[in-house]
């Protein structure tokens, strides 16, 4: 048995960078920062998050700097090479498969929960 299962919930950490392919695709990237539970919560932990599809249109339409927002998908490995090295290197991303906008435009009031999921579309 195996499992890849990722859930997360924090801040966004810039605008969405969208791409739509000839092929009609979208695909949307987004860095999420993620607060630990510790004592000496100095740092959030940092990831990069992928979304395609539909979800990757809201992300786009409804996702901004700063939105507070819930994710689950599964850890994928990047891998590439260096271009002026020819270091191979790699990165992971979280392929993001259902999306949640949490709180309300300003995040201090009580809102709703909107959830979308990449295979309800």
């Amino acid at each position: 048995m195996s499992l890849n299962v990722v859930n997360l919930v924090g801040r966004v950490g810039g605008d969405p960078d969208v791409k739509y392919f000839e092929s009609g695709k979208v695909k949307c990237k987004l860095t999420l920062a993620v607060d630990r539970r510790t004592r000496n919560n100095d740092q959030p932990d940092w990831f990069n998050l992928e979304l395609w599809g539909k979800t990757a249109e809201v992300a786009a339409n409804y996702v901004r700097k700063g939105k507070l927002i819930g994710v689950q998908g599964s850890l994928k490995i990047e891998h590439w090479s260096d271009r002026t090295t020819g270091v191979d290197r790699s990165t992971p991303i979280i392929q993001v498969d259902r999306l949640e906008l949490l709180g309300s435009k300003r995040d201090n009031e009580p809102g709703s929960v909107n959830q979308f999921n990449d295979t309800e579309f």
